[in-house]
């Protein structure tokens, strides 16, 4: 039976307490190796992933939405637990939209060689620091046809609150892993076979249309960071440098509009989804 709770200091609940604080969230989740999917949607499609509940929380009208879910959390003997909204605001430190949150034990990160093997459009987030612009690229890859998402070191976590919600729970459909060391890992590209474009203004930059026109069959798009974009040596590293061609003085895009617009003018032909909505 569903657990009721009227206490924000409840110990049991710890895995939901101050949601809100991103240095605490990133320093805690990774090492206890946790995650939160909020939303009926979200929380469905991270079951769908295979990811392995720890427990729940959600309001009372959640307990009919999410029957089926609260059915097999029984049967395998995983915590559900239900309060009033201000009870869940209190603890969480935010108004529950949604009304239903889970703690999600999180799966380990295959090998970057594992990851791309077959691939032949590859992303690469470097140091991209904003959970929603990380989330939105997750849902765009995962809209026109990216094989995986690679996210250097410094990159904002992927399975962070904010960025599941943002990319609507593709960060469980788009395969991903983080690439380390970096910038070092465009060799371990280049020796997978793969073509490696930087999205920058750099002189002597490739306009994304004429890259369309003779796509290579292995590409792997590297963007940057949203105040400095890429580093210079990654610049230098890489096969060639792509801008996406500018009116009105406009010299870029926000990063996440950016790749948007450069997978969907490298996509490849596809009929089926390769990563299809569950």
């Amino acid at each position: 039976m569903p657990v009721r709770v009227s206490d924000p200091a409840d110990p049991r609940l710890t895995d939901y307490v101050a949601l809100t604080d991103v240095a605490l969230r990133r320093r805690t989740e990774p090492e206890r190796g946790l995650y939160i999917a909020e939303s009926e949607k979200v929380i469905r499609r991270a079951l769908a992933a295979g990811h392995r509940p720890r427990s729940y929380l959600m309001a009372e009208r959640w307990l009919t939405d999410l029957a089926d879910v609260v059915a097999r959390a029984e049967a395998r003997g995983v915590p559900v637990f239900v309060g009033e909204h201000d009870v869940i605001e209190a603890l969480t430190g935010f108004h529950l939209h949604r009304g239903a949150l889970a703690a999600m034990h999180r799966p380990p990160l295959p090998p970057v060689g594992d990851l791309v093997r077959g691939a032949r459009r590859v992303v690469v987030l470097e140091d991209v620091v904003d959970h929603t612009n990380v989330g939105a690229v997750f849902r765009s890859a995962a809209a026109l046809g990216v094989d995986a998402v690679l996210v250097t070191p410094r990159c904002a976590d992927p399975l962070y609150r904010r960025s599941v919600r943002v990319s609507m729970g593709t960060v469980f459909q788009v395969p991903w892993t983080r690439i380390d060391p970096w910038p070092a890992g465009v060799d371990l590209l280049h020796r997978a076979g793969f073509t490696v474009a930087a999205m920058s203004l750099a002189p002597g930059s490739v306009g994304l249309d004429d890259l369309a026109r003779r796509p290579p069959e292995r590409l792997a798009l590297v963007l940057g960071t949203e105040g400095d974009g890429l580093r210079p040596r990654t610049v230098a590293s890489a096969d060639l440098t792509v801008r996406i061609p500018m009116a009105a003085g406009v010299d870029s895009l926000n990063v996440a509009a950016a790749s948007a617009v450069a997978c969907w003018a490298l996509r490849v032909p596809c009929p089926d989804p390769v990563h299809p909505i569950r």
